[in-house]
């Protein structure tokens, strides 16, 4: 074991401040990584608060942090796919089974005895796992990702939880040139849609309520923006969708939506609002339309993401800032005042 700087919260009520943590030498299979820069999601924000404590209460002390890239620093002796000195990446995952049907299918996200990067029981250590507001981290071989080395690594970072949740179900209903895609909401995730959407040839089209994001959606490689508020706007593109992302975690009426999809067409999830949605059955049924949810991606997914991603030149909108600077941040987060993701430079915490 060893002792890694860290920034972690002490309660749900308590401001996030400089800590030592445990971590693990590497193992024969593990891979030890300076963390070079650490996106901040908003899932980050529920569990530092213990929002999820009916699913998912926090234990504290909590470091978050599941969108990790950074340097190889030591692996050891029966690791074969990294040497000191490569660009990694660590997501959402840090273990699973192995054995279960869907990690072998290479969708580990579903695997019931998966291990998440922070606040999930270790295996490893009989405590909790850390996340990656921490100067390093120790990963086994099999969940560590390449980084494509032209990419802004401050950008690429959100990649790790952000890009996948959005390219995931793109990939899975098909995007390609000649379909045509919305992208519900603007934010955090909602950017990453529309430059998948862009990248992947479709027309583009971003709904949103702020007439004021125009501009800049069709920066990011929309063809089209909807101002939801406009009944007119909406009808003009009733039945025209193949597919349509919904990245809005707050209440919205779903069903505005699902007459957007032509026949066959899908809805998918990946803003998660507290309450449940009401949803119009027979706008399913008229149309044979589908509506479903999408959880980050399987291993394989998200090292095609992060290629694909290499490839287009695509990273996400951020917004570096110190670790200092972690509680103001979040409170920016709650009133969503930032373009797109907040990326910590974790350089900042050596002077801690």
């Amino acid at each position: 074991m060893y002792k890694a700087k860290a920034y972690s919260v002490a309660s749900a009520t308590s401001q996030f401040a400089s800590n030592t943590i445990t971590r693990r030498e590497p193992a024969e299979h593990d891979v030890q990584i300076e963390i070079l820069f650490c996106g901040i999601c908003h899932s980050d924000l529920h569990q530092a608060r213990n929002e999820w404590k009916e699913v998912m209460p926090t234990v504290y002390p909590c470091v978050p942090g599941h969108e990790i890239v950074g340097r190889v620093t030591k692996v050891g002796s029966a690791v074969t796919k990294f040497k000191p000195g490569d660009l990694a990446a660590v997501g959402c995952l840090v273990d699973t089974d192995g054995t279960c049907p869907e990690c072998k299918a290479g969708f580990e996200q579903f695997c019931p005895n998966m291990t998440l990067t922070y606040n999930f029981p270790d295996k490893h250590t009989g405590g909790v796992t850390y996340g990656g507001y921490s100067d390093s981290i120790v990963v086994t071989e099999r969940f560590v990702l390449r980084v494509p080395s032209n990419l802004d690594l401050a950008g690429a970072a959100p990649l790790l939880c952000a890009g996948i949740t959005t390219y995931s179900p793109m990939r899975h209903w098909g995007v390609t040139k000649g379909k045509k895609v919305g992208v519900v909401g603007l934010g955090g995730l909602g950017h990453m849609g529309v430059k998948f959407a862009h990248a992947f040839g479709a027309h583009t089209v971003v709904f949103t309520t702020s007439p004021d994001k125009k501009d800049d959606a069709l920066r990011l490689g929309a063809d089209e923006v909807v101002v939801s508020k406009n009944a007119g706007e909406m009808a003009k593109h009733a039945g025209s969708f193949d597919f349509i992302l919904d990245a809005v975690a707050a209440d919205h009426d779903i069903n505005a939506y699902i007459q957007l999809l032509r026949r066959d067409g899908n809805i998918t999830m990946v803003g998660a609002p507290n309450k449940p949605l009401p949803v119009a059955v027979f706008g399913l049924i008229f149309g044979r339309r589908s509506l479903s949810g999408s959880l980050i991606g399987g291993l394989p997914e998200t090292q095609e993401m992060l290629d694909f991603c290499g490839k287009h030149n695509i990273t996400s909108d951020v917004e570096v800032i110190s670790i200092q600077k972690v509680n103001e941040a979040y409170e920016r987060l709650l009133k969503s005042d930032v373009k797109y993701r907040f990326s910590i430079d974790m350089a900042s915490l050596k002077s801690e």
